[in-house]
């Protein structure tokens, strides 16, 4: 034999010894549990056992031995141990919390950039090629974009409605500038009807229809992945701040801190102890697992298919380009139109006028917003992926969340005497429960009854949001858009990105700029045109007041499969 083997042997037998020792004779002063009921607890020694009394009028940490522990003591305990459970709870999920609201925020405020950006490459476009009607089409440009934000970040909005009420306005503009040119002005009441007549004589052919089923499409599933992810934080907030069972509160007790009482101030718990007593606290927490890991395989299944059509970026980035398209059809189309509005509403009644001129500062656009070539990891694609990859590690957080906690926080290192809920021993003796509620049946540490109101309703907003995911994520020949304007026609397309679906634009060519994208919404860019400032403050407040999810606008506007 070694020395070395010896000595080990030698120290592992002394601590034998004591413990033996400690067990049968027990402990002789309560000034070490005295401290720490002072430093832990905060709490005055005052009335504190000096030495251990016998028969204490205890409820849970009761044993044969004289005790260091009052009944006061007992009921202070109880309540740390619960807050201690609380907090081991909070510290395990930190990670988890941080990485999904750190992303929701980033793609929030990219989101917002985005439409920023979007609003002014259509300022620019009117400014630059339509100069006569700037102005007039800067307040409907701002209400479009404004629109888009509120109903990505919540709001009870139409896609359909808002899409259609910028192209009403848009044709009294190019009816008057471009169709029937002139220093000239109609009447409100003309300018009306010419509105109200675009989507029956339809002078942007279907346009209007492609960009709806464009916006349509990604705004719905950059809109459903935005609430998914705030569910998200939500789930694992609620965990957080579970409240305990009264058995469970007393196992909590007893597994924790019913060594005090014993003078064994610095014990830790059995390995197989904590797992019973953590298993049973966390019986209801374990039925989550199995909703939580289809809900983060469905967010990757929604964020996989964004793309082409379905890619928000590409989709508010080229929209300009379909404006340009649908104002040039109409002007092609002129005579043709100009026909059918004078059966409809008749000629106009003209007073001469100055048309006012286009004020916007196009270089304003580069203020406060870094764009670069779409390539590498600026895209919000890859940032996407990038967050699914690690979330995607946590996938079976619920279902290994006792056994973390033990294995981390609590239990005895390997090989060392242990507390199994009534003494200092060698090893767990009682048998070990699984995870979950059925599991509990033959738990000897906790008694788990019934089912959790709270755990219930969350599986229920995971399963829903579940079937939003998986309802948004496009399939080949399956996704079906059913447009309810100008003729109600039915548009099946792909999750891929064609030349029907108008993603290339046209003239110009698509634009294939994207915005450099920052983890934290503390650097959100500043304003860059005067277009966009009230639309930003609407966002914010819809953040705070309209992120609930309004689900039934989700059944009630471009139901699929």
């Amino acid at each position: 034999m070694s020395a070395q083997t010896w000595r080990v042997g030698s120290q592992c037998l002394l601590l034998l010894a004591l413990v033996g020792s400690i067990r049968s004779e027990g402990v002789q002063s309560c000034e070490e549990v005295r401290k720490l009921f002072q430093g832990r607890l905060v709490g005055p020694v005052k009335g504190l056992p000096d030495s251990p009394r016998a028969g204490p009028d205890l409820q849970v940490c009761t044993a044969k031995k004289p005790s260091c522990c009052t009944r006061k003591m007992e009921e202070r305990y109880q309540v740390v141990a619960r807050q201690d459970m609380q907090q081991v709870l909070q510290t395990s999920s930190s990670t988890l919390k941080f990485l999904i609201s750190r992303n929701a925020a980033a793609f929030q405020e990219t989101l917002e950039t985005l439409i920023r950006q979007a609003e002014n490459y259509t300022s620019i476009l009117f400014c630059n090629t339509y100069r006569n009607m700037a102005l007039e089409a800067a307040a409907s440009t701002q209400e479009l974009f404004t629109d888009v934000g509120l109903y990505l970040f919540g709001a009870d909005v139409n896609p359909e409605e808002f899409v259609n009420r910028f192209f009403d306005s848009l044709f009294p503009l190019v009816y008057n500038h471009l169709i029937n040119p002139g220093v000239t002005d109609s009447s409100l009441e003309y300018s009306e009807c010419v509105r109200t007549a675009r989507r029956d004589i339809s002078p942007f052919g279907n346009i209007p229809k492609r960009v709806l089923g464009q916006m349509g499409r990604s705004l719905l599933a950059s809109r459903t992945f935005l609430q998914a992810l705030n569910l998200g934080i939500e789930v694992i907030n609620t965990t957080d701040h579970l409240h305990f069972s009264k058995e469970c509160g007393r196992a909590l007790l007893r597994m924790q801190y019913c060594p005090h009482c014993q003078g064994l101030a610095l014990t830790k718990p059995c390995m197989g102890y904590c797992l019973n007593v953590m298993r049973g606290c966390l019986a209801h927490v374990a039925e989550l697992n199995p909703h939580w890991h289809v809900y983060i395989r469905s967010l990757e299944e929604l964020s996989d298919a964004m793309h082409g059509t379905y890619d928000i970026e590409h989709v508010l980035l080229n929209f300009h380009l379909l404006v340009n398209d649908a104002v040039m059809q109409a002007h092609r189309d002129g005579q043709k139109l100009s026909e059918q509005v004078n059966k409809i509403c008749g000629r106009p009644v003209r007073t001469p006028t100055q048309s006012p001129r286009c004020s916007f500062d196009g270089s304003k656009e580069k203020h406060g917003m870094k764009i670069s070539i779409r390539n590498g990891e600026e895209t919000l694609a890859n940032r996407r992926k990038e967050f699914i990859n690690s979330l995607r590690l946590y996938r079976t957080f619920y279902g290994g969340l006792a056994d973390q906690l033990c294995a981390n926080e609590l239990d005895a290192a390997d090989g060392l005497p242990c507390w199994n809920g009534e003494d200092i021993v060698k090893s767990y003796t009682q048998r070990v429960v699984g995870n979950g509620i059925k599991a509990q049946s033959g738990n000897p540490e906790v008694k788990v009854k019934g089912t959790d109101p709270v755990i219930n309703q969350i599986i229920d907003k995971l399963r829903h949001v579940i079937q939003l995911l998986q309802g948004r994520s496009p399939k080949p020949t399956k996704w079906e858009l059913h447009m309810g304007s100008g003729g109600g026609t039915v548009e099946q397309v792909s999750g891929d990105c064609d030349d029907e679906d108008g993603c290339g634009g046209s003239g110009s060519g698509e634009v294939k700029r994207t915005l450099k994208i920052t983890d934290y919404v503390g650097n959100l860019v500043s304003d860059s045109s005067a277009f966009s400032k009230s639309s930003l403050n609407i966002w914010k407040f819809s953040v705070h007041v309209l992120l609930k999810p309004s689900l039934e606008s989700f059944e009630h506007y471009f139901a699929s499969m």
